[in-house]
């Protein structure tokens, strides 16, 4: 059987590894053993921080809308409660969005929600 020979493939493998390492500081930039290692790291946090940032923009909605129903004498907890109870599907995004770009709309909610009928 004929030997194969893995230059070309391994060199390219390199190559590619490198360029995703373009950009980073001192010997991780070029040569591929640290390249390997910088470039595994930087796609775990990557990955991680994809979930953080989730979890970091909900809170900032919370803490807008709790703001938000404070200016109406209601708690955040309270308003999210009356919402559940009332059947109004809204996300914390768009209430949020909603609270800071047009707070009349913000306190219709706010009123129908405590209202008692």
């Amino acid at each position: 059987m004929a030997r194969v020979k893995r230059g070309k493939t391994t060199r390219q493998r390199h190559k590619n590894l490198i360029a995703q390492a373009k950009g980073y500081r001192h010997r991780r930039k070029n040569v591929f053993k640290l390249a390997k290692q910088a470039v595994r790291r930087a796609k775990e946090h990557a990955y991680k921080s994809r979930k953080i940032k989730k979890r970091n923009f909900r809170s900032l909605w919370i803490i807008r809308l709790n703001a938000a129903c404070q200016k109406y004498g209601i708690k955040y907890s309270k308003f999210i409660n009356l919402l559940r109870k009332k059947n109004i599907k809204q996300s914390r995004k768009e209430l949020s969005e909603l609270a800071q770009k047009s707070p009349e709309e913000f306190k219709k909610i706010v009123e129908k929600v405590t209202t008692t009928h």
